[in-house]
């Protein structure tokens, strides 16, 4: 259940908010006049410079406040939170990457389940009127249903990334109950755009379209995703912000749905709702950019699922999110940006 007569207030924590999606969140509540307090370790995972770059962007705004500061430090954290008195938090900072987690499963474990834990804590202690945090598509795992829905089972995770945020979903319902913490996760499906990751597959391609490289597409291009435009990422999260989870009154532990909860609960899928076969996403690349792409193609990744799409008709039915922007009209929109940035000379950097 939804409590729709909540309004948006501040100050508002954004931790990861150098990253893709907390840098666009941070700003649109920064330009609506709101309070942004942003936490991220700036690690290297990918180019710290585009990090850095955003982050100049947002210090811009008078209202924003950045910390340089590890979840994992739960100390530094809670002295935060205390100085901060937030009034909602959002939780987007996290280790991403599928594949990386074949190689480096301990970055995850300290990252996405003890960071995720140690902001759980300090939002209770502090007594947070709404955390929102980032889950993932990834969470579905060996499920073959689509639409992907938050009324299905999600138990059979694939990768251990995706095994961390379902741990991230199973600590967050315990501390909405144990607390009446209200709690929204939402499961991201491929957000993209301006400011885009470099590990991602839009920029990956767009570099090596750009500079004449070859690239590799998995499972022989065959692969679906529901890419969702940042814009109505945001649109998303600000639609979740605004409206905080209540007890679902109908949840019967005899058919207990995974969706909701008598605590203040709630999961939701954030994606376009649309599946786009990959094939096709290159090939908006090649025409915008004007040159054919060297492929290289490979099988499916261990971990990579063949085909990911939203449903997002709960949260369509509980906020009034709907996506605007044509997968077409996005792509077009994040080659602005980047031969933009990178065609002045800036080295454009690589991820594999």
């Amino acid at each position: 259940m939804i409590n729709s007569q909540s309004k948006l207030t501040d100050p508002v924590l954004i931790t990861g908010c150098a990253g893709f999606i907390g840098f666009h969140l941070a700003k649109r509540l920064l330009e609506n006049g709101t309070t942004v307090a942003g936490l991220d370790n700036l690690n290297d995972y990918y180019d710290v410079s585009l990090k850095n770059a955003r982050l100049d962007i947002l210090k811009k705004h008078p209202s924003f406040k950045f910390y340089k500061q590890d979840l994992a430090n739960h100390e530094a954290l809670e002295t935060l939170f205390d100085k901060g008195q937030f009034a909602i938090v959002v939780h987007l900072a996290a280790q991403p990457g599928v594949r990386y987690s074949l190689v480096n499963p301990r970055a995850y474990l300290d990252s996405n389940v003890v960071g995720f834990f140690n902001v759980l804590e300090a939002s209770h202690r502090y007594e947070v009127s709404h955390l929102v945090y980032a889950s993932s598509s990834s969470v579905y795992g060996l499920n073959t249903t689509m639409p992907f829905s938050v009324h299905d089972n999600v138990d059979h995770p694939i990768s251990f990334y995706a095994a961390s945020k379902k741990s991230n979903e199973l600590l967050a319902h315990s501390y909405s109950h144990l607390f009446g913490l209200p709690v929204t996760g939402l499961r991201l499906f491929t957000a993209y755009g301006p400011w885009y990751r470099p590990d991602m597959a839009l920029f990956k391609f767009s570099r090596a379209i750009y500079l004449g490289e070859p690239l590799t597409l998995f499972n022989h291009g065959n692969m679906q995703r529901d890419f969702t435009y940042i814009d109505d990422v945001v649109d998303g999260l600000e639609a979740v912000l605004e409206h905080p989870p209540s007890s679902n009154p109908a949840w019967s532990g005899d058919r207990p749905d995974p969706g909701s909860s008598l605590s203040p609960y709630r999961i939701y899928n954030l994606g376009a709702g649309r599946p786009i076969e990959l094939s096709y996403f290159l090939s908006l690349i090649e025409e915008g950019i004007g040159k054919p792409a060297k492929i290289k193609m490979a099988p499916l990744q261990p971990g990579e699922l063949p085909v990911s799409y939203a449903d997002i008709s709960d949260l369509a039915a509980d906020t009034g999110y709907q996506p605007k922007i044509p997968v077409e009209e996005g792509v077009k929109r994040f080659l602005n940006w980047f031969l933009d940035y990178y065609g002045s000379g800036r080295p454009i950097p690589k991820s594999d």
